[in-house]
């Protein structure tokens, strides 16, 4: 439901425990944010009206225009990787101002989704994604995207290639650039669209890398150490957003 001024809202369940936790009273103001990434952005604040034992009421007020996301969107395409890894990754892009994340089912993934397992996944990242902009103050929720191999992302994502948006694949191949040197070059401007390819641990296959290069994914590089799989992305990230 879209905010206005006046409206009284229901806050989810979520928000509502961060509250309850805070002991936030009636009378208490605090910010409200859409997160759609297409959506008018801004803040709203908003006043507690009613505490409830597990449900808070709040009167909305006034809207604030801020802006916090990056002029250059940067999308990642990232090799799923095992554990909590992911999770951290989904979190710390978020807070570095990803505009999405669509979790790649590389060969070398140790997890693999499919069904209503995938389904759940994707929901939980979703999550974490808002719970990092509710953290770090950013108003407008990166999607994180359903699980896919990289063929079918090629097939079926389009904009990737439209709107001279630069590709780059984080690769450990001979014959890579500095990412640094991708991105200034003439033509990349500082608001050009950027999707990144990094692969799970072990990196991408052969054949993965061969595929990517062939759809117009320049091999890069970060510098002469290895990083790990969820650290590789971040680092290109804080780069392109620089």
């Amino acid at each position: 439901m879209p905010l206005s001024a006046g409206l009284d809202v229901d806050l989810p369940a979520g928000a509502a425990r961060h509250v309850q936790v805070l002991r936030l009273q009636p009378g208490d103001t605090i910010t409200l944010f859409e997160g759609a990434q297409d959506g008018p952005g801004g803040e709203w604040q908003a006043t507690i009206v009613r505490m409830g034992r597990s449900d808070v009421q709040v009167r909305v007020d006034q809207h604030h225009p801020t802006e916090r996301e990056n002029p250059r969107p940067v999308h990642l395409l990232a090799g799923i990787t095992a554990n909590e890894r992911m999770d951290w990754l989904v979190e710390k892009a978020t807070e570095l101002g990803v505009t999405s994340i669509t979790p790649l089912l590389a060969e070398r993934s140790v997890l693999k989704l499919k069904g209503e397992r995938g389904d759940k996944k994707r929901a939980h990242w979703q999550a974490v994604a808002v719970a990092a902009c509710e953290q770090c103050g950013r108003n407008r929720v990166p999607m994180v995207h359903e699980a896919v191999t990289l063929a079918q992302w090629l097939q079926f994502q389009p904009q990737a290639h439209a709107h001279g948006a630069l590709r780059a694949v984080l690769s450990l191949a001979d014959g890579t650039q500095p990412l640094p040197s991708l991105l200034a070059a003439a033509d990349a401007g500082p608001t050009r669209p950027v999707y990144f390819l990094s692969g799970p641990e072990g990196g991408l296959t052969a054949a993965e890398e061969a595929l990517a290069r062939s759809h117009g994914f320049a091999p890069v590089t970060l510098g002469s150490r290895v990083l790990r799989a969820e650290t590789a992305p971040l680092a290109a990230l804080v780069l392109a957003t620089a």
